[in-house]
């Protein structure tokens, strides 16, 4: 991979980005500080409606929950464009030490949501000074992606986004740690992968642990279920195929000479193909049933079909290749990144209208820096790299 790009020549085109950079480090740390979870964004949302009014654009509240919608009109053009960013943060409590580090204990913003808004937030200052377009552009803060299921990308869709604020597009951004900032990453078609969570509950009799016989151990039968997933997808799933099946959780018991009644497995399904969505549910189901029953316990099964799999439209990732490479170079664009089996609530907005996510290079993950990490932060040089790609991307699609 190449360097991250040399800042300041990436701005030739847009020098009057370049006096916004330190509010727009500002507007990120306060927004950082001030973390909300999932349809719980109050604060953050009357943070962006107020700079958007300011900046004169009409603004939309309350839209799937917390949703914020800042429309600005120019011209006589007939195009419409719809950008988003996403505004929740995680219950992770900071350890990055960072002196604008989040206030409010046991919530951070670990994924970078605080970033997505204020490279939005500067862009649309930009386009409110210069207006130098033609359309309606649409800029959508939307609550709840980390949630997982009921989001806030589905709660706005649901919500009638698209028929209050109709597109022809619709773009979104998120942050890449691991690789160089300023570097941008595209790929057409399947890009992150559909995510489905499952809870199961092994039911059996609790007892005294000298006394193992007089009960059904449904701890026990708990491991024998965990190890038994493992081969889902080594022996069920065509190799050809992508699939992950993660136990995240496992919970039984708290006394030690206790044999709990009960226990609790938790997981993340993931996935790209339908059928092979579909051979996960029967394979897991099947398996818990067969493994609880076989240790004399009982299998109660909750499965969630969560966030479908984003789909990128060629179209408006050509146009986002093109802004990119404008910006800061074709050596720094990645036109055919690999998939990811990570998951994006922007999914059901791209159902609903052609667009496309691109992602934005972080900087090093190592030392925990990663995606949902107590020690992750945002890289405040990417606000301009972000600033600068919406606006260019507004003005060249509202030409």
């Amino acid at each position: 991979m190449s360097a991250a790009p040399d800042r300041r020549a990436a701005y030739a085109r847009i020098d009057q980005l370049l006096p916004y950079e330190q509010e727009l480090v500002a507007i990120r740390r306060h927004l950082h500080q001030n973390p909300e979870l999932a349809f719980a964004e109050h604060g953050t949302a009357d943070f962006v409606a107020g700079r958007l009014q300011e900046w004169g654009y009409e603004v939309a509240r309350g839209i799937g929950g917390t949703g914020v919608v800042g429309t600005l009109r120019q011209g006589d053009g007939s195009r419409r464009l719809g950008i988003r960013a996403d505004m929740d943060a995680l219950p992770i409590q900071e350890a990055t030490g960072a002196a604008h580090a989040s206030r409010a204990p046991g919530l951070m913003h670990a994924c970078g949501h605080d970033g997505h808004m204020a490279m939005l937030l500067g862009a649309a200052k930009y386009l409110a000074r210069q207006r130098n377009f033609s359309g309606t552009l649409h800029l959508i803060f939307q609550p709840a992606e980390e949630r997982g299921f009921d989001s806030g990308g589905k709660a706005m869709v649901d919500d009638g986004l698209f028929e209050r604020f109709p597109c022809d597009a619709v773009y979104a951004m998120h942050n890449h740690p691991g690789v160089p900032q300023g570097r941008f990453l595209l790929r057409s078609g399947a890009f992150m992968a559909a995510g489905d969570r499952v809870f199961i509950k092994v039911l059996g009799v609790g007892g005294h642990a000298a006394r193992p016989h007089l009960a059904a151990d449904p701890l026990v039968a708990a491991a024998a279920i965990v190890t038994g997933l493992q081969t889902v997808v080594a022996r069920n799933v065509d190799p050809a195929e992508s699939a992950v099946v993660t136990v995240g959780r496992l919970r039984a018991g708290d006394a030690l000479n206790v044999i709990p009644a009960d226990a609790e497995i938790g997981l993340s399904v993931r996935s790209f193909a339908p059928q092979v969505r579909a051979l996960l549910k029967e394979r897991i189901t099947a398996l818990a049933t067969g493994i609880a029953q076989a240790h004399g316990t009982r299998a109660e099964i909750d499965y969630v079909e969560g966030y479908p799999v984003l789909v990128n439209d060629p179209e408006a990732v050509a146009l986002a290749a093109q802004v990119a490479t404008d910006l800061v170079g074709a050596d720094a664009v990645d036109l055919e990144h690999p998939r990811l089996m990570g998951s994006e609530d922007f999914a059901y907005m791209l159902q609903r209208c052609p667009g496309a996510l691109v992602r934005i290079g972080n900087g090093p993950a190592d030392g925990g820096r990663g995606l949902h990490n107590p020690k992750y932060d945002f890289n405040d040089c990417n606000l301009p790299y972000g600033a600068a790609f919406w606006s260019q991307l507004a003005q060249r699609f509202l030409c």
